[in-house]
């Protein structure tokens, strides 16, 4: 069973991956605008636990989220912080910076076939790993952008 989103565009097989901890995550690559060092973020008072701060992006005001807290892993130093990076997100015309440990390579899911995410992740309320791509001798945790966004109709926000 093929757990893609129905109307699987050609460019739904591309996605940059990225490592969060020890998983390898990815993101499609037609949602990804770009990747950014790590910068300084002002910070939003009363904003959700995940949402580091936002930052000025060539004139766009970007809300930028851990990628950890969002993911629900345990806060800790990536291992080189040199390596951290943002991964710019568009989606639905909404800007979205997700700060991961490292950027990986880009993949491609031609011929491999993409899996529901694992049984503990599906009862998570708004979880954004949408399905699990087998990689190397491991798997990949694919995100649904809208689901990161937090965009299915909880509340309509981006983060």
């Amino acid at each position: 069973m093929n757990a893609t989103p129905a109307g699987n565009m050609p460019e739904d097989r591309h996605w940059l991956s990225f490592r969060i901890g020890e998983q390898l995550y990815a993101a499609r690559l037609a949602d990804v605008s770009e990747v950014i060092r790590d910068d300084e973020l002002t910070p939003v008072p009363g904003a959700a636990a995940d949402l580091l701060g936002v930052r000025h992006l060539r004139g766009r005001i970007v809300p930028v989220m851990d990628g950890r807290r969002r993911l629900g892993l345990p806060a800790q130093p990536a291992a080189d912080p040199l390596a951290v990076r943002i991964v710019m997100l568009a989606h639905a015309g909404q800007p979205l910076g997700l700060k991961v440990d490292a950027v990986g390579e880009l993949l491609c899911s031609d011929g491999l076939e993409i899996a529901p995410p694992p049984p503990g992740r599906a009862r998570r309320a708004g979880d954004p790993v949408s399905g699990v791509l087998p990689w190397q001798d491991g798997f990949v945790a694919l995100l649904d952008a809208r689901r990161l966004y937090r965009l299915d109709g909880d509340d309509g926000d981006v983060a």
